[in-house]
């Protein structure tokens, strides 16, 4: 059984990730679906062996696989894609769990995310954090903004990433992209070096540690614009996991700091589309004001947090998971089970269902947000015809829903 057989499979397929494990089939996750590859048989110890040796080509990945039983890479195979790849060791056998990375940098409006991200990425100095949990569309939301950046400003756009996953070629830009342990020692380490090599924007792939955070916020600080990625689920919650990071007598200060330096948080949750085609993100967009520094200087006013992002839906472009929530169920785009699994309050969320909270409310957000519907990982675009008919059972007021041409200032492209 050959590892390049099996990635090939999974990319026609249109899936976003292969599993590999002794004594079971190959899976691929196919529109957010684990879905086993039978026709390829189960696999032997002998195979997953055999394809770690295919993947793991460098000494050093080598030694750290010996080392810490697990290792990270990205691999190439020509003419199919590039895949961020994890070996790792499991009940004395070997697991290998890939990635799919689109060879194409999707632009922002490829994806439809917000247009209030384009804003964002306007920025000269500063801290933008883009969220959610693994598989939500993190690396691609980051690699449009810095495409976006390469294609209107000319700046010199140093990353750090473990491994580096998109390849971004020089267009306005000059772009330096470095690869932790191949290029350099460590996130922290980078960071550091950076800011002696003259970067106008600096991509770190991930903020896992304290030092790393602290860098970082060090880096923003000096006038340079710094975006990456946190595991959180929404605004809040990066706002506490960031502070919680430092030593307690630390935090007051840390939080004085972030006030300062955090331009914006966006933060992604991909619903299955209702028609079963594939997956669209929630996108919860918030962006600094003086109330979102009051809100992150005050850990008392921290909580309310979302609800100052739900006011500033007009007047900044900020958006909540529930109102982007809503904006797709109106769209016909999830279904009303799918928005309430996700939904942050399901109690306020089926009142807003039943009309009981202002419609005004509703419209204004319908009208001054676009629908952000990204690609689940590595899925090709296909864009939804304007007379198509969309689902009425989604519809949150019960009726039928509108055909998406009677919908100004709305592009609906799906993932597949």
């Amino acid at each position: 059984m050959n590892v390049n057989d099996l990635l090939s499979a999974v990319v026609e397929m249109g899936g976003s990730d292969l599993h590999l494990k002794v004594g079971n089939y190959p899976v691929a996750r196919v529109k957010g679906v684990l879905t086993p590859l039978a026709i390829f048989g189960k696999l032997m110890q002998e195979d997953t062996i055999s394809m770690a040796n295919a993947l793991i080509t460098t000494e050093k990945h080598r030694q750290k696989f010996k080392e810490n039983f697990d290792t990270d890479l990205a691999y190439s195979l020509p003419g199919v894609g590039r895949f961020r790849c994890n070996v790792f060791k499991q009940r004395g056998t070997i697991g290998i769990v890939l990635r799919v990375i689109p060879i194409r940098v999707f632009s922002i409006d490829d994806l439809m995310l917000p247009s209030s991200i384009k804003t964002i990425c306007e920025e000269q100095r500063g801290l933008i954090l883009v969220t959610g949990s693994t598989g939500s569309g993190k690396s691609t939301t980051l690699a449009a903004m810095v495409d976006y950046i390469n294609s209107t400003r000319v700046e010199h756009i140093l990353t750090i990433e473990d491994p580096v996953e998109y390849l971004h070629r020089d267009n306005k830009s000059l772009i330096n992209q470095r690869e932790v342990e191949s290029d350099c020692k460590s996130f922290a380490a980078a960071l550091r070096a950076a800011l002696r090599q003259d970067p106008d924007v600096i991509m770190v792939g991930e903020m896992r540690d304290l030092e790393t955070i602290e860098t970082a916020i060090n880096a923003a600080e000096t006038g340079h614009l710094v975006l990456s990625t946190l595991h959180t689920l929404d605004a809040t919650e990066t706002v506490n996991r960031i502070i919680a990071a430092f030593p307690p007598h630390h935090q007051k200060q840390v939080r004085l700091q972030l006030a300062g330096v955090l331009k914006a948080v966006i933060s992604q949750r991909l619903v299955p589309t209702a028609n079963g085609t594939g997956r669209v993100p929630a996108v919860e967009v918030m962006v600094s004001t003086e109330m979102v520094k009051n809100c992150i200087e005050d850990k008392d006013k921290t909580k309310v947090l979302r609800d100052v992002i739900a006011a500033g839906t007009t007047q900044y472009g900020m958006q909540t998971f529930d109102q982007s929530l809503y904006l797709l169920l109106s769209c016909g785009l999830i279904t009303e089970a799918e928005a309430l699994k996700r939904t942050t309050n399901v109690g306020e969320f089926k009142l807003r269902l039943e009309g009981v909270i202002s419609s005004a409310e509703s419209g204004r957000s319908q009208a001054e947000n676009k629908i952000s519907i990204a690609p689940s990982g590595a899925g090709e675009l296909e864009q939804r015809t304007a007379s198509g008919p969309s689902a009425s059972k989604g519809s949150p007021t019960g009726g039928e829903t509108k055909p998406q041409a009677d919908r100004p200032g709305t592009k609906i492209m799906l993932a597949r």
